[in-house]
C-alpha cells in the first residue's frame, strides 16, 4: 500500500472528470485508489504498480505547481511513459525545453519514442522512423516540417511516396499521375489539415510552398532550405531510397518513415528502406528511431491487433513479413 498527499487545489484536474484518471489508473495498473481530500491511497497488485500509478500523482502535481496543464491525454501519457520506464522525470518530459516551442502549439509527445523522434530530427539532417501503424511516424515528421516552416528554418515542405500500394495498379486508374497518386497521400494531407488548417494548407500548396508528389517526381532535382518527408518508405527499391536521399541540398532536413512489415513491392523485391538501414547504421548526421506496437497512439485496441498480427506471423513466418 502507497499513501501521498496531492495538492486539494490540484485535484479536480488531477483526478479527472468524476474521478476518470483514476478509473484508468485501476483499469491499467490493477491499482485500487482511494482519495480523500488531498490524500490518495493506493494498492496494487505488486510494488511496481503502485510506484507508477504513485509515480504519475505526484509528477504532474508538480507539473500543475510548475505551471503545466493536465488533462485526460497528459494523464494517459504519464502513465505510459513511466511503464516503459519508471525513472523517468515526467515534469521534465512534459516541459522538455529541446522541443521547438512552435511544435508544442500542435503537440506534445505521448511516449519515450515519440520524444526520442523529435529530439534526433531537431539534431540531424536525417532522419529514418521506422514502426508499425499508429504508432504517429507521419503526423510527427508533418508537425515538425509545420514548424520548422512557421519558424522560417526552411522555405519549403516537399512530401512524397512511392507509388505503390497492395493489390492496386495505378495504370488503370483516371487521370496523370498526380491524381492517380492523390488519394494513396490522403494520410499527409489530413495531417496537414489538421496542423496547419485548411485554409492555410490550400493557401500554401498554390503557392508551391507546401508540395505533395510522388516520389518519381524527385528524380533530377535538387533541394534547398527544404523539410523533405517520405512517407511509406518501406515501397522504395534501393534506386529509389538513394535517389531521395540524394536530393538533399544546402539548409535541408530529410525524414524516412516506413514500417517494414508492410512491404507490398512486387516480385519480392528487396526493400529501400531496409537496406538503406543497413548501408547506413553508423553514418553521423543520420539518426535511426524504431516504434513498436508498445508506441501505438490510436485507440488502444489498434494496439492489440497489432500486437496479435505481430505474434501470428513471427509464429508462422507468413510470407512478406519479413524484411524483402
Amino acid at each position: 500500500m502507497l499513501t501521498l498527499a496531492i495538492s486539494e487545489a490540484h485535484g479536480e484536474s488531477l483526478f479527472g472528470t468524476r474521478d476518470e484518471n483514476l478509473r484508468y489508473l485501476e483499469e491499467r495498473l490493477g491499482v485500487s485508489v482511494s482519495a480523500r481530500g488531498s490524500e490518495v491511497t493506493l494498492t496494487g497488485p505488486d510494488e511496481r504498480s503502485e510506484r507508477i500509478a504513485g509515480g504519475v500523482l505526484e509528477a504532474l502535481d508538480r507539473l500543475m505547481a510548475n505551471g503545466g496543464g493536465v488533462g485526460r491525454e497528459e494523464f494517459r501519457t504519464g502513465v505510459r511513459v513511466l511503464e516503459e520506464d519508471a525513472e523517468i522525470d515526467l515534469v521534465e518530459f512534459f516541459l522538455d525545453a529541446s522541443i521547438p516551442p512552435t511544435l508544442k502549439r500542435f503537440l506534445a509527445p505521448r511516449n519515450l519514442n515519440q520524444r526520442r523522434f523529435i529530439r534526433s530530427v531537431t539534431a540531424n539532417d536525417s532522419v529514418f522512423a521506422i514502426g508499425p501503424a499508429g504508432t504517429g511516424k507521419t503526423y510527427l515528421a508533418v508537425a515538425m516540417a509545420a514548424a520548422a516552416l512557421l519558424d522560417k528554418q526552411v522555405r519549403r515542405l516537399v512530401l512524397c511516396r512511392p507509388a505503390v500500394e497492395a493489390g492496386e495498379r495505378l495504370g488503370f486508374l483516371p487521370g496523370d499521375l498526380v491524381e492517380k497518386i492523390n488519394p494513396y497521400l490522403r494520410p499527409v494531407y489530413d495531417a496537414l489539415y489538421d496542423i496547419l488548417g485548411y485554409d492555410k494548407t490550400s493557401k500554401l500548396l498554390e503557392r508551391q510552398i507546401i508540395e505533395i508528389a510522388p516520389l518519381a517526381f524527385m528524380r533530377g532535382r535538387t533541394l534547398n532550405d527544404a523539410f523533405i518527408i517520405l512517407d511509406e518508405a518501406q515501397n522504395t527499391t534501393r534506386e529509389q531510397m538513394k535517389m531521395f536521399l540524394t536530393r538533399m541540398g544546402f539548409h535541408s532536413k530529410a525524414v524516412i518513415t516506413g514500417d517494414i512489415t508492410q512491404i507490398d513491392l512486387p516480385d519480392n523485391r528487396r526493400s529501400g528502406l531496409v537496406e538503406a538501414l543497413e548501408i547506413l547504421e553508423g553514418t553521423e548526421g543520420i539518426a535511426f528511431v524504431s516504434f513498436t506496437h508498445r508506441d501505438v497512439v490510436r485507440h488502444r485496441l489498434v494496439q492489440k491487433v497489432v500486437d496479435r498480427y505481430e505474434r501470428w506471423e513471427a509464429a508462422h513466418a507468413v510470407e512478406g513479413s519479413g524484411d524483402r
